[in-house]
């Protein structure tokens, strides 16, 4: 007999109800029966059911409000639930369909094909439970979708998406450039139930102002000069998916009150267009900027700010989890290894060294690209120190991040050593540094052409 599984029926007409439920129960599962949307929607709560059976025309709610209701509270059981419609019903069988649910069926239904689709819906369903539990052993072991990483802040961040993923609401990720908000936003999609639907990621801060309206909202033919077809804009391509708002503070403030209404109505009107279009897009958003600060400086609407900001997951830079580089490395090598078949398969003890007291500025992203050169120019089976860019040697070298002025220097002198120190230590990333000076950008900048060294 197969393994049991709760199957909830939802069906108005009693002779079919009670018919399809003594039907499924004599297959070895466990059923209950609803009569109307609105027991169905309890039901859900109550018996949480592995898989719903659910007529299209119910009363006190339809199908489709079911459907709806069962998105808003964050559950993926339409994916795992068979529609039922009737003779005319085969366009709102396909609305259900583009929904997300896993298969229909028209009545009246054949209890040998009905036994079938069961049967393999029952088997996906205990094929996505062994992933959920392969997904939590990987993130105990420092793999988390393409995210990796054992230290206790990774594991929060792992711990928080996994929570986080199968619901509808919205997230940003912060955290500095490079320290992979891009990934924790594809891993939140990847383990959604949005899964199969696209994914569309749009750098705000790299689309000039005049087209991000077009860009994310789409235009009809004529709406502007040079607009000579119509095109279809990142939240219609992004529907039944995710939407990821990269740098969203880069975005015009007129604009982002208009990004508000169509995320709050989840309809949208294109440029030069006169009829509304309907939206099914879970958004997410990115920033490497201090959002308080953007608030402040009226850079970010602070109702699209309370909209979005349901969830908040920070990123930590790569200079607080030391302890994650290992992994990391392994990771890159095994990934560049295998893509451009180098000889190279692990670090000597002293490039390792050297790649563990780096600070990182660059984070992630310049640990990778540290890797991905190293793998280039290195000829043995193992990555040595002399592979390593010079930059990252010398700065290692000295783990203490201290240097040495005579006695009889002037506080000139100190400053200005201070000053070059620190550009070189965040590899020329001026705002990074005036942050680790504890000064403005502005203060930075009246140093530097104080001290005639604008180019450090």
């Amino acid at each position: 007999m197969a393994e049991e599984k709760r199957i909830l029926v939802a069906e108005d007409d009693p002779a079919t109800r009670r018919a399809w439920s003594e039907l499924i129960s004599s297959w070895g599962h466990r059923v209950e029966a609803a009569a109307d949307g609105e027991q169905t929607l309890n039901l859900i709560d109550s018996f949480a059911p592995h898989l719903l059976l659910l007529d299209l025309r119910l009363p006190r709610k339809d199908g489709f409000a079911v459907l709806d209701a069962i998105r808003e509270k964050g559950l993926d059981l339409n994916q795992r639930t068979i529609v039922i419609s009737g003779h005319g019903d085969i366009p709102d069988a396909v609305r259900a369909m583009k929904l997300g649910v896993y298969d229909y069926m028209r009545k009246p239904v054949d209890p040998a094909h009905l036994r079938i689709v069961l049967a393999n819906l029952a088997q996906h369903l205990s094929v996505s439970q062994e992933n959920v539990r392969l997904q939590k052993l990987l993130r105990k072991a420092g793999q988390f979708g393409k995210l990796v990483g054992r230290s206790s802040a990774m594991q929060r961040v792992m711990a928080l998406i996994e929570q986080l993923a199968p619901s509808t609401a919205s997230v940003i990720v912060r955290g500095e450039s490079g320290t992979g908000k891009e990934l924790v936003a594809r891993t939140i999609h990847d383990l959604s139930p949005r899964r199969s639907g696209p994914y569309v990621a749009v750098n705000c801060a790299a689309l000039p102002e005049t087209l991000m309206e077009s860009e994310l909202f789409g235009h009809e033919r004529g709406a502007f000069t040079g607009a000579d077809r119509r095109r279809e804009g990142c939240f219609e391509l992004a529907t039944g998916g995710t939407l990821l708002l990269d740098e969203i503070t880069e975005m015009k403030i007129d604009l982002q009150a208009k990004l508000l209404r169509v995320i709050e109505e989840q309809k949208l009107r294109r440029l030069g267009g006169t009829s509304e279009i309907s939206l099914d897009v879970r958004v997410l958003a990115a920033s490497n900027r201090n959002l308080e600060d953007a608030l402040r400086d009226g850079a970010l609407r602070e109702d699209l700010y309370y909209r979005l900001n349901v969830f908040t997951i920070e990123l930590p830079p790569l200079r607080d989890r030391p302890e994650d580089i290992p992994d990391l490395v392994e990771h890159f090598i095994r990934e560049f290894s295998e893509a451009d078949s180098r000889p190279a398969k692990g670090v000597n003890n002293e490039a390792f060294e050297v790649l563990r007291s780096y600070r990182w500025p660059g984070n992630v992203r310049q640990l990778r690209n540290v890797i991905q050169r190293a793998l280039i120019v290195s000829s043995g089976a193992l990555i040595e120190a002399d592979d390593l860019p010079p930059e990252i040697r010398r700065l290692s070298s000295n783990t203490a991040g201290t240097f040495e002025l005579p006695l009889g220097s002037s506080l000139d002198d100190l400053e200005r050593e201070f000053i070059r120190r620190t550009l070189e230590f965040t590899s020329g990333n001026k705002p990074r540094a005036a942050e680790l000076l504890g000064i403005s950008l502005k203060t930075l900048y009246n140093r530097l052409e104080r001290y005639q060294a604008k180019d450090w």
